[in-house]
């Protein structure tokens, strides 16, 4: 049996890291999006318009490891939005979005997303809630939604 390990991505890995992204989201995300919403987004997660940002600790990145190979990711921006969570389809369903992001909401006790519409069932399984409907801009359709961690009493 072998282990999965979470922890932060180091910039060499992330042309893999942005590969896997790109095949899940075309497979399960860019049939729900018109031409300009996928260009959109394969602008956004191009490796030159990703890598400053994740140099500077701007955008944190977290990944989940198997054997060597990236199999999940997460990427925060201002600090505690997550504008990317994508697991391979053959990893899903195995807690690997949640233990990423628990890893990313360590100390934070709110944070937002916009929603595909594919993942919102997902978002909702980890304890966030729409806070308005569904929306398009630049082609991308999303559900803005937000999450509260609950205090102890």
């Amino acid at each position: 049996m072998t282990t999965l390990l979470i922890r932060r991505l180091r910039v060499e890995e992330l042309p893999e890291t942005m590969e896997l992204v790109l095949r899940v989201f075309m497979e399960f995300e860019a049939p729900e999006y018109s031409q300009e919403g996928v260009e959109e987004f394969k602008r956004f997660i191009a490796v030159e318009a990703m890598e400053p940002p994740l140099r500077s600790g701007e955008r944190p990145v977290w990944c989940c490891v198997e054997d060597g190979k990236i199999v999940g990711m997460i990427a925060l921006r201002d600090k505690s939005h997550v504008c990317l969570l994508f697991v391979d389809k053959a990893y899903q369903r195995r807690g690997i979005a949640r233990a990423l992001f628990e890893a990313a909401s360590q100390g934070l006790a709110t944070m937002t997303v916009f929603s595909s519409p594919y993942a919102v069932e997902a978002y909702r399984h980890l304890g966030f809630v729409p806070t308005d409907t569904e929306q398009t801009v630049n082609g991308l359709r999303f559900t803005p939604m937000r999450y509260e961690r609950a205090t102890a009493v």
